[in-house]
C-alpha cells in the first residue's frame, strides 16, 4: 500500500490481544492448590490428634488428683467419677464428703466417658482413646 506522500506503508499483521488465562493454565494451578491444601489437611489433622492426646492426659491427671483428695477426705476411692460431683447416698459419713467437681465429669477429647474402675485400695483410671475401645494400644492411662 501507499501513502499520498509516496512512501510505501507497510501493514503488520495484527495480533490477538491476550485477555484471559488459558485452560491449561487455570487446571495448573488447580492442581498446585489440590496438592497444597492435601498436605495442610494430613499436617493438621496429626497436630489435632496430638492436641487431643495431651488433653486427655492432663484431664486424666486432674482427675487423678481429684481421687487422691477425695480419698484423703472421705477415707476412700469413690465408686464411680461421679461421685467427685455428686454426693453418694452410700457414705458412711457424709459430712466428709467434699464436692471437687463443679460439673459431672466431661467425656475425653473423642467424646468417650473416661473409665473408672475402683478396685477398693487402688483403681484404674483410663480415657480409651481414638477408636473408643478399651484395653488397645491406643488407650490412655493415668
Amino acid at each position: 500500500m501507499i501513502s499520498q506522500s509516496g512512501a510505501r506503508i507497510r501493514r503488520h499483521p495484527r495480533r490477538p490481544l491476550r485477555s484471559a488465562f488459558t485452560l491449561l493454565e487455570v487446571m495448573l494451578v488447580l492442581v498446585i492448590l489440590a496438592a497444597i491444601a492435601g498436605i495442610a489437611v494430613v499436617n493438621i489433622g496429626g497436630v489435632q490428634e496430638r492436641a487431643y492426646i495431651r488433653t486427655a492426659k492432663t484431664e486424666l491427671s486432674n482427675l487423678k488428683s481429684m481421687l487422691e483428695q477425695y480419698r484423703l477426705e472421705v477415707g476412700s476411692y469413690p465408686n464411680k467419677l461421679e461421685d467427685l460431683h455428686t454426693q453418694p447416698s452410700d457414705l458412711a459419713d457424709p459430712s466428709r464428703w467434699l464436692q471437687l467437681l463443679k460439673e459431672p465429669p466431661k467425656p475425653d477429647p473423642w467424646g468417650h466417658p473416661y473409665e473408672y474402675i475402683n478396685n477398693g485400695s487402688d483403681y484404674e483410671l483410663r480415657s480409651v482413646g481414638p477408636d473408643g475401645k478399651s484395653g488397645t494400644e491406643d488407650d490412655i492411662t493415668a
